[in-house]
């Protein structure tokens, strides 16, 4: 007899859901093409790649043997991913993104705790090089690189 992860049919189908919902809302808004895309268009997108994962997760949850143990919950994981986009948008003004998107990269990094601090500091420095060239220089978004609370 085969079993289905009831745990894994449950969030490809809460995926599947949020897709659904995300996907109407987007086509309230104008589509454009994809070579000058309105402002539902990448919502739309995301929403169908949503689905596409709800659907991968839901078919493996019908060919799994059974519900194994999820272990226990990485809370250090937690209360350093969840947190380090919030800093991101509270401090992007203030600080400018550069700051910004090291702080917020040298917090998510320390989630896990084979991350030694020095490679954090790595990770943080090159992620912030990266979008400072892409989002700064290549993109030309309008944003401070430095922000007025670390002008004098």
């Amino acid at each position: 007899m085969k079993t289905i992860d009831l745990t894994d049919a449950a969030a490809g189908i809460l995926f599947i859901l949020f897709a659904l919902f995300f996907g109407l809302q987007s086509l309230g808004l104008d589509l454009g093409t994809a070579f000058r895309m309105g402002p539902g268009y990448f919502p739309l997108v995301l929403s169908c790649v949503l689905a596409g994962f709800g659907l991968l997760i839901l078919l493996n949850a019908l060919k799994t043997k059974g519900q194994g143990d999820i272990g226990a919950l990485a809370w250090r994981g937690v209360l350093f991913i969840l947190p380090a986009p919030v800093f991101f948008g509270l401090t992007v003004r203030g600080l400018g993104f550069v700051p910004a998107i090291f702080l917020t990269t040298l917090i998510a990094g320390l989630a896990s705790l084979r991350m030694k601090l020095h490679w954090a500091l790595v990770l943080a420095f090159g992620v912030t090089v990266f979008s400072t060239l892409v989002f700064s220089y290549a993109l030309g978004l309008p944003f401070r690189r430095i922000g007025p609370w670390l002008t004098f």
